[in-house]
């Protein structure tokens, strides 16, 4: 699979121009909806929001991911199982399960392709931070967050890098009793472990020598006056659109 949708892709639209906070209040706000109305038209709402905000940022189709074979073959093994099992309505159910999870797994990606992972984390702080009354560590979460987000892109790297050295290792014919001769998985997990406490080790030095995680939330993250407007709009169309499935109901 190509991994190039956890990088922000660079633009200058709409969306890239929104608060941080902004695009993550949406995707709660869509995830919920789909949560306590789990229907087809809150499911295509859902969806349409996906393809305006991906049209309106300006994503490239090079920049769409693209699975392999088994991804595909899982699911559609899941929504026939579902389907013999439960009849119509099992796998109908199981249908709209998967591609509930593709459409918010596509909206939360959308978010990490227009946004700079430097704005995450106050992002979250500010959200959050109604939570430190009940002396929560808002900021040690928000950090968190924005640390794995910062890491995952890099762990894949390694991970790849890895798998293509493995693959690349000269082995022994079978009878000869070396080591190599026989493939190991053990080799991999040390080798993968190996390299993410390194890349740990590295990541600490740097954030300390930069003056902490303090600073990861310390950025101004603000909304703005086009945040309030669309956040306006698209809640107006949230509520029409769960008025609309309820009645569909």
């Amino acid at each position: 699979m190509q991994i190039p949708m956890l990088r922000q892709i660079p633009g200058d639209s709409v969306v890239h121009r929104l608060w941080a906070g902004t695009k993550l209040l949406i995707v709660l706000t869509l995830g919920l909806m789909t949560w306590i109305l789990p229907s087809w038209p809150a499911l295509g709402y859902v969806a349409a929001c996906m393809i305006v905000f991906a049209l309106l940022a300006g994503i490239p189709v090079g920049a769409l991911p693209r699975p392999p074979w088994w991804f595909w073959a899982v699911m559609a093994v899941g929504v026939a199982w579902s389907w013999i099992a439960r009849g119509n309505e099992g796998g109908l159910t199981a249908l709209r399960a998967v591609l509930l999870g593709l459409v918010v797994l596509a909206m939360s990606v959308l978010v990490v392709w227009t946004t700079p992972v430097a704005e995450l984390a106050p992002a979250i702080a500010v959200l959050m931070r109604p939570l430190k009354f009940l002396r929560l560590p808002v900021d040690e979460w928000a950090v968190t967050i924005a640390l794995s987000l910062r890491g995952l892109p890099l762990l894949i790297d390694e991970m790849r890098l890895l798998w293509a050295a493995h693959r690349l290792r000269p082995k022994s014919s079978a009878s000869s009793g070396h080591p190599s001769a026989e493939p190991s998985i053990l080799d991999m997990i040390v080798a993968a472990m190996s390299s993410a406490m390194r890349r740990s080790a590295e990541m600490s030095e740097a954030i300390t020598a930069r003056g902490g995680t303090g600073r990861l939330t310390a950025y101004p993250s603000r909304p703005g006056r086009l945040d309030a407007i669309v956040l306006t709009v698209f809640v107006l169309l949230s509520a029409g659109a769960a008025t609309a499935a309820i009645i569909l109901l």
